[in-house]
This record gives C-alpha cells, structure tokens and sequence, in this order.
C-alpha cells in the first residue's frame, strides 16, 4: 500500500478559500446581480439569515470538500499540475455535471448554470492547484 500524505494546514485553508473566493464570486463586483435575479430573490430575502450559522455550516462542508480532495491527491508523486488538473476534471466532469443536470429538473436558466458551474469548477481547480503545490 503506498503511503498517502495530507497537508492539514492546507486543508483548512483550501476550506477558508471557499468562503473567500465565493464571497467574491457572488459579490457586486462580479455575479451578484444576476445571480440575485436568477434565483428570483431580492435584498429584503437576505435581511434575517444568521450569518454565523450559514458560513459556520458552509465552512464544514468546505473542510470535508477539502479533505475529500486531499485524500483523492494524497499520493506522493503529487504535484502542482496534476492537482490543478484533477480539481479541473473534478470541477468539471462531477460537480458541474450533476449541477446542470439538477438544475435543468428544476428549470433553471442557463445563466443560473452558468455562474455556479463556474464557482464549482474554478473552486476546484484552486483547491487542486493548493493541495498539490503545498506539499
């Protein structure tokens, strides 16, 4: 059996990095607009939603994303470009695949689409890029 290697520190970071780069996504200065639209919500929705409690619950989830991917990277002969293109195909060919195919059951916009599949992939290219440089 060979030997798997996990980098805790990242691990947690890669899960910071959740947060970070979906506050950014979906922030003004990118997607939030249309976002907001897609979904039909407006800013009166987002006026009694305990913070704490929605990124506490989102930051365990990140951390176990993390983990999963570390463990899926956690081979020695690791590196920067294998990790950046198993995030990519996992971004990609799982998580923006079984997306699409929920989102289009509940009739959901390709715009919709669009702006998550992109977070999912591009989270998952990061986290691949960090778990396999962070040796």
């Amino acid at each position: 059996m060979e030997t798997m290697y996990i980098n805790h520190i990242a691990v947690a970071v890669c899960a910071i990095l959740n947060l970070v780069v979906g506050a950014f996504w979906y922030s003004p200065a990118l997607f939030y607009k249309a976002w907001k639209k897609e979904n039909g919500l407006t800013d009166v929705d987002f006026e009694n939603i305990n913070m704490g409690k929605l990124y506490g619950v989102s930051f365990v989830l990140a951390l176990i994303m993390s983990y999963n991917m570390a463990f899926f990277l956690g081979d020695a002969n690791t590196d920067w470009a294998w990790g950046t293109a198993a995030g990519f195909f996992t971004g990609f060919g799982f998580c923006a695949m079984i997306f699409t195919a929920i989102a289009l059951f509940e009739k959901k916009s390709w715009k919709y689409i669009l702006i998550n599949s992109g977070y999912i992939i591009f989270y998952f290219t990061l986290i691949g890029f960090v778990l396999g440089i962070w040796r």
